[in-house]
């Protein structure tokens, strides 16, 4: 299990939950951030970190954003373990879900 990242950090991404991760598992792509599910470590300290809210353990993302569940597996079927975040950097590489998404006013 992990956590994963839904609609409220669209077009936002605020970062805030980055620096709380001591794995280093939090992944930006062009539009949001994704957290890695094989490098989390479930400890939790994105989700407190999280202005926005936007953070939920897999089984408790709510019915309206479980498509995110779905975005996040594909951004890192392609992704890969890169074995850390920073050392990466941004990529454009959100799932066709999320690029097709309407734009958020910024």
């Amino acid at each position: 299990m992990t956590y994963v990242i839904t609609e409220p950090c669209l077009d936002v991404k605020d970062k805030a939950c980055v620096p709380e991760c001591p794995v280093d598992c939090i992944y930006e792509g062009e539009r949001m951030l994704y957290i890695h599910p094989d490098e989390c470590t479930d400890c939790g300290a994105c989700v407190e970190a999280c202005p926005a809210e936007a953070i939920f353990y897999e089984l408790q993302v709510p019915k309206k954003w479980r498509d995110f569940k779905a975005a996040n597996v594909e951004f890192f079927a392609e992704l890969g373990s890169p074995g850390g975040a920073s050392d990466l950097g941004k990529t454009a590489a959100d799932p066709d879900f999320v690029k097709n998404l309407p734009r958020h006013s910024e």
